[in-house]
């Protein structure tokens, strides 16, 4: 161990064979200048690498089924979802909002709901965008003990002539205010008899005319017989002699 060590300070105490060379400053000084440079380079390469993980990230987080619960907070909020109801409440009579007028006589079906009974009359639309040849419909109302009309629903055209020939306005089939309203609407031609089809059984339809247009026949139907609009398909009218006047 001793011969070891004095070998090692021997060596140390030598003179190199190759005496160093002055150090070249403009040669360290372009050298560095390059790593700078380079090490500038890599840093905005890092940032934009960066940046378009954030931009691509977003776009994950943002597809449908990708964001994770925990990035809820961050995303833009959810839609307001309105919930319809299976009924449509009637609106709120004011004292500036005057009930519909009926024009003509105002039609019996010898139905009742909540102490009245179900009519059918027809109105006058007031309504500017109503086009000038549909100016009327069908309300359905109850007549009160007392006489006056509590209206439930109108039906009517939105467009076209409402006193072309054929069938106009067929809706209802829906609760209003927790009152039944039939399926309903109005034929205009000599109809004598409306009747549809519902599950292959033949439905006649109840029939008044209108006491301002004789050739306005209005109809409705039991609603065991069509729960809804839709069933009433297809809808056919009759003449007095039996004939068919639609397709």
């Amino acid at each position: 161990m001793t011969d070891e060590l004095d070998r090692l300070r021997a060596a140390l105490q030598e003179a190199p064979a190759e005496p160093f060379k002055e150090p070249d400053l403009d040669r360290i000084f372009r050298e560095g200048g390059r790593i700078r440079r380079r090490r500038r380079f890599l840093t905005s390469s890092g940032a934009a690498v960066a940046v378009v993980a954030v931009v691509f990230g977003a776009v994950w987080l943002r597809s449908p089924g990708g964001a994770p619960e925990q990035v809820h907070a961050a995303a833009s909020p959810p839609p307001v979802v309105t919930r319809v109801s299976s009924t449509i409440p009637a609106p709120a009579p004011t004292t500036a909002q005057a009930k519909p007028k009926p024009l003509g006589e105002v039609i019996s079906t010898g139905t009742y709901a909540d102490g009245a009974e179900l009519v059918f009359y027809a109105t006058e639309i007031d309504d500017p965008d109503t086009p000038p040849n549909a100016q009327f419909g069908v309300m359905a109302s109850l007549y009160e003990p007392d006489g006056n009309l509590r209206p439930l629903y109108l039906a009517n055209d939105s467009d076209g002539m409402d006193r072309s020939f054929g069938f106009h306005a067929t809706s209802g089939g829906t609760i209003v205010s927790d009152i039944w309203v039939p399926v309903y609407g109005y034929f205009s031609g000599p109809a004598a008899r409306i009747e549809t089809t519902v599950d292959g059984r033949t439905v006649p339809a109840h029939t008044a005319r209108w006491s301002e247009d004789p050739d306005v026949v209005v109809f409705w139907f039991d609603q065991d017989d069509v729960p809804s609009a839709e069933r009433a398909t297809p809808l056919v009218a009759y003449s007095a002699d039996g004939k068919r006047l639609t397709e």
